[in-house]
């Protein structure tokens, strides 16, 4: 695992004996906002108004996190207001690599993305991650946090020409922030804290969490065809990009192989039924997933080898319109 220290590309052994053997994410280091007006948003500083092509999204297919952001632009009505580059799958040696990718940089003309953030920062220590937010107009990052991101592009970006439902409704806010707590903790990171273990009990306490919350959900969607409120919200495309990677990838990779998505009726056949939101199936890349995880965790995956398997069709009928819900 490396990381920028001091401005420098720096291989750092991934620390887990501290924490006796479970893995710990990092927070987000930058992490302003931009706004309708300019103004601070509730953090960092302001000066970031929603302009449209003044901002410039970095990520690589292969990342949930990074996933999300692409899902919103999507949903948004955003692809002709905020550009993109996405970097190659592989994330060895010097990390993540546009030099190659699947929509090499031509903006900043960087071959990596650590190179970005010394461009932000030429003394800039910490990790460095996707997706990462640039403005154009003042040549830095303006947040690296997908959770954030994501809410950006559902409401700053209204007066510029964004399209689409509010997927933060404030009369729902309590309910989706208290789905995504739970789900972010055992789920999205989850797989995480699983398949970056280093002790059978961290792994075991990982991975007993997550299959806690998938019964939850399975339970949960048994009657009704969203997370949140009848209808989609920030909840459910925050669930989304890992459900669609964890047969194909954690299931094997990250050890959290009790059941799969298509063992839980309700829970696959939500999965397929977000996928087949208009312009969605364009965001998911399963052949970059499995290069993506792997090919670069080696200390998991020695040999690189990447799966022949397995078989998935989330274009299959799902059945689920009859719920009760509206997508809006």
């Amino acid at each position: 695992m490396a990381q920028l220290v001091d401005g420098i590309w720096t291989d750092i052994p991934r620390d887990t004996k501290s924490t006796g053997g479970a893995y710990k994410r990092k927070e987000s280091v930058y992490r302003n906002w931009i706004t309708a007006d300019g103004s601070p948003g509730p953090e960092g500083e302001g000066d970031f108004q929603a302009e449209a092509d003044r901002y410039h999204l970095y990520i690589c297919y292969a990342c949930p996190w990074a996933h999300r952001t692409l899902i919103f632009r999507k949903l948004k009505g955003l692809e002709n207001h905020i550009s993109y580059s996405a970097c190659h799958p592989l994330n060895i040696e010097e990390g993540w690599d546009f030099s190659h990718g699947a929509k090499p940089d031509t903006l900043n003309g960087i071959k990596f993305l650590h190179e970005l953030y010394t461009k932000a920062d030429p003394k800039y220590t910490g990790r460095v991650t996707v997706p990462t937010l640039w403005d154009k107009k003042r040549q830095t990052i303006v947040n690296n946090e997908s959770s954030e991101i994501i809410r950006m592009f559902n409401s700053a970006f209204n007066g510029v020409g964004a399209t689409g439902p509010d997927y933060y409704p404030e009369a729902l806010r309590p309910e989706i922030d208290e789905v995504n707590d739970r789900i972010y903790e055992t789920f999205n990171n989850g797989v995480y804290r699983s398949g970056f273990a280093t002790t059978q009990a961290a792994y075991e306490e990982a991975v007993t969490a997550l299959f806690d919350t998938l019964d939850y959900l399975e339970n949960r969607l048994a009657s009704q065809r969203y997370l949140v409120g009848n209808q989609l919200t920030e909840a459910d495309w925050r669930l989304f990009p890992t459900l669609i990677r964890f047969d194909a990838v954690y299931f094997g990779h990250f050890k959290c192989n009790l059941r799969r998505i298509v063992d839980y009726p309700n829970l696959s056949a939500y999965t397929r039924d977000l996928y087949q939101v208009p312009g969605i199936a364009d965001t998911v890349k399963i052949d970059e997933y499995k290069a993506h995880y792997y090919g670069s965790h080696l200390s998991i995956n020695p040999t690189g080898i990447i799966p022949k398997g397995p078989v998935l069709d989330f274009a299959a009928p799902h059945g689920r319109e009859n719920l009760g819900s509206k997508a809006a």
